[in-house]
């Protein structure tokens, strides 16, 4: 049965049973460990973040607990709010929630700031490229939704509106809660680079990375969703 290169929607237990189950594992464990890194990268570079991790530098200024920590918390405070959306994890939701931040943590104890400009700019530049690799492996692993992604499509569903006017609602209301926590330090052409390439770089890169089902798949996802 010829393969097919395309994103299908999998229940928990689809997911476990769709074949290519190690690859798709490291993938994800990859994509992640990526997604985290670019995290640390861009704040390191202190010229901008993008959204969510305005808020959470935010609320870093006011709790007593790391980063990552901090990125772990709202991870877990986004998931109840998928309870009533009727937003279904997998095991890629749950270890995103976990991963990310303690990846980011890790990669802020090894990087300093840079002294130059440049050095700065690299680092920023590099976290936005390696942020969309980490975006496509991830998603491409096909293991479940972030939960920050999650939410966005719940409303999607719940409210009628266009996913780009929901995430774009999402995106700039974290980033005023951000720049109200924490000042206009997190605004800077980060964040600027951030909105105009993290989509671009991620739908690029997502063709290379998606994993190839067999029809059967397909089969599995569309008794999911009459169940």
């Amino acid at each position: 049965m010829k393969s097919q290169a395309k994103l299908v929607q999998l229940g928990p237990i689809a997911q476990l049973r769709a074949g290519k189950l190690f690859r798709r594992l490291v993938q994800l464990a990859v994509g992640l460990a990526f997604f985290g890194m670019s995290i640390g990268m861009m704040i390191r570079g202190n010229l901008g973040l993008a959204p969510w991790d305005a808020l959470h530098v935010g609320l870093n200024e006011y709790l007593p607990v790391s980063f990552g920590w901090i990125v772990v918390g709202v991870s877990f405070v986004i998931l109840l709010l998928w309870i009533p959306l009727r937003e279904m994890p997998g095991i890629g939701t749950l270890a995103n929630a976990v991963v990310v931040g303690a990846v980011a943590d890790l990669t802020m104890r090894v990087l300093n700031t840079p002294d130059t400009f440049i050095m700065r700019l690299l680092l920023t530049v590099g976290g936005v490229f390696v942020c969309g690799l980490g975006s496509a492996l991830y998603i491409g692993a096909q293991l479940g939704r972030g939960p920050r992604d999650g939410l966005m499509t719940g409303l999607h569903r719940v409210s009628g509106l266009s996913l780009r006017a929901v995430r774009t609602a999402l995106e700039l209301a974290v980033l005023f809660l951000g720049l109200l926590l924490a000042g206009y330090e997190v605004l800077g052409i980060g964040t600027v680079l951030f909105a105009l390439c993290i989509g671009p770089l991620t739908q690029a890169m997502l063709p290379w990375a998606l994993v190839r089902f067999d029809a059967d798949a397909d089969a599995d996802a569309d008794a999911d969703a009459d169940a």
